[in-house]
């Protein structure tokens, strides 16, 4: 990464706007991190003089183990969403597709540096062309090519650097790999021009809680030292702001931030609504952290993130034992168990089609069972046994349910081993026929970040679409007071798992519609809930009205904002 060092008076005043991801108000320097390797260093190393293209694809597989061991390196001791990507960037690296891409270029003729310059662009091509959360993986394959390359030429990895004083780090985007090993007590803010808000730096800078504004335009062309003042509620970012009345916002804003850190649940309204506010977990670590926060439980155990790296699927009992580490600090409370949502940006070797054109709409979690049963079934043995040896209540859904026939199904399988059943919902279609959802199943719990791609019709990565990707686009909200209304008419819970639930205001909004739980990151459990605790129900009510009846994202969060601070 370069550091911008142009005269920071050389920027006029100007706001400019963003889709905001982590709320909270920073004030401080750019810092322009620009990712590149050395020009003089690649210039130098030339084709490598390799004696032939076996020495050189010999070359290519030892950097990609450095880079790839590197990735598990950052994995072990991150946790959460960003052991999870980066695990996945590991697995990406090592990909033998990527591989023979390679190898194909430089039987051809080309250098080494060309030929990986090729392969990357092959298959950000064809991940492109996938769309969906597919093209979510083209940062990370750039973000490859640079490390693979680095070691090649001989220079270090290229990276964000650590900042010599507080800062607001400012770049085009931000690999997983760079997010997850920063530092909040040095970055005060993160500012990307591209990216949504469900992309891999946004939900990373939620689990790290840094204030974060992605998809800004312009960002880029910010002199490095500008003093930027960064509101992550709002989606501004201002140049030329008075530094006295600046420094007044970040005070309030800390102060509203530590009362919010003293919140120990349960989760309710200020008039005493019961909502469960639940963690969103991966394995057994971080279940048993989330575990010692004033959590009710799990709201979304990931299970296919236990299998990213296996080759062969588990057997039943050794999936009960994995399961079981998750399901033990919870004995008392309850656990969501999802199952395998395999498939699109989550490849599961043992479970997922390969050489689809479009997995994003393709054979992808509840699908991957229609041809291959025996595949839910074992899982779903795993998840009983788990369940009976550890005692703690046990509900279970599917991913990429669309039919009332397939959550009927599902929720069959599933009592038949005595535990309760829902559907996630995620296709529209499910949406719109929630109140038969219901007929068929125990609970719904809505994942928005698919929900809203799918809505929308707009790749999650595409930076140009990412106020369509907003949670708070209203066909999105329609769609999950649909989901709401439908639950409070047969009695039945109704949750929110997607990244949705993270955003405190838009959590008063949920409860207002119906919803009854909110599942989330465990970094943003003590701010939602907060947040609810100093509201009435009335006034969530009020919230949603004002949210659904806005005619775009930003006119929603500004009349929601306008209610509470009536309230």
């Amino acid at each position: 990464m370069v550091i911008g060092t142009h005269d920071a008076s050389s920027t006029s005043a100007a706001v400019l706007t963003g889709t905001p991801v982590v709320p909270g108000v920073a004030f401080g320097p750019a810092l322009l991190a620009r990712a590149e390797v050395s020009p003089a260093a690649v210039e130098a190393f030339g084709d490598g003089s390799y004696a032939d293209a076996e020495a050189a694809l010999a070359a290519y597989d030892e950097a990609v183990a450095a880079v790839a061991d590197e990735f598990v390196r950052k994995a072990e001791k991150a946790s959460g969403a960003a052991a999870e990507v980066l695990t996945a960037s590991a697995g990406l690296a090592r990909d033998k597709g990527l591989r023979g891409a390679v190898r194909k270029h430089l039987r051809s003729g080309d250098g080494v540096l060309a030929a990986v310059r090729a392969g990357v662009e092959q298959f950000v091509g064809v991940f492109t062309g996938m769309g969906g959360l597919m093209a979510e993986r083209v940062t990370d394959l750039r973000d490859i090519e640079r490390r693979v390359t680095a070691y090649l030429v001989g220079e270090p990895a290229p990276g964000v650097p650590t900042p010599e004083e507080p800062s607001v780090l400012v770049a085009e985007d931000l690999a997983p790999s760079d997010t997850a090993g920063l530092d909040p007590a040095l970055v005060l803010a993160l500012v990307t021009e591209r990216g949504g808000p469900t992309s891999h730096t946004a939900i990373i800078a939620r689990q790290l809680g840094i204030p974060c504004v992605v998809g800004v335009g312009g960002a880029m062309e910010l002199a490095g030292g500008t003093v930027l003042l960064v509101d992550g509620t709002a989606g501004t970012v201002e140049t030329g702001a008075d530094p006295a009345e600046a420094e007044r916002k970040v005070v309030s804003d800390q102060e509203t931030r530590a009362a919010l850190s003293e919140w120990t649940g349960p989760g309710r309204t200020a008039d005493g609504t019961a909502v469960k506010v639940l963690a969103n977990v991966a394995d057994g670590e971080s279940a048993a952290q989330a575990a010692d926060g004033p959590v009710e439980g799990v709201g979304l155990f990931r299970t296919e993130l236990c299998f990213l790296d296996r080759q062969d699927e588990p057997s039943a009992e050794e999936q009960a034992e994995i399961y079981a580490r998750v399901l033990q600090p919870f004995q008392g409370r309850y656990v969501v168990v999802r199952t395998l949502d395999a498939g699109s940006d989550k490849p599961v070797a043992f479970a997922t089609m390969q050489g689809e054109e479009n997995p994003a709409l393709g054979v992808r979690g509840l699908r991957l069972s229609f041809d291959n049963p025996g595949l839910l079934d074992r899982q779903l043995d795993g998840i009983a046994a788990a369940a009976a040896s550890t005692g703690t209540e046990t509900w279970v859904m599917a991913p990429m349910v669309a039919t009332v026939a397939e959550a009927s199904e599902f929720a069959e399988k599933v009592r038949s081993r005595g535990l309760k059943a829902g559907v996630m919902v995620e296709v529209p279609s499910a949406a719109l026929l929630a109140h038969r959802m219901l007929e068929a199943v125990d609970f719904l719990s809505i994942g928005t970040n698919d929900l809203t791609q799918y809505a929308m019709a707009a790749d999650r990565m595409a930076t140009d679409l990412a106020h369509l990707t907003d949670p708070w686009q209203p066909a999105v909200l329609q769609l999950i007071a649909i989901t709401a209304h439908a639950g409070q008419q047969a009695g039945k819970p109704v949750g929110v798992c997607g990244e949705a639930a993270a955003d405190p205001l838009l959590a008063c909004a949920l409860v207002g519609m119906g919803i009854t739980s909110l599942s989330m990151a465990a970094a943003a459990v003590r701010p939602v809930g907060a947040r609810l605790a100093s509201v009435s129900m009335a006034v969530c009510e009020e919230v949603a009205e004002a949210a659904l009846s806005a005619a775009d994202p930003m006119a929603a969060r500004a009349a929601v904002l306008e209610v509470l601070d009536r309230g």
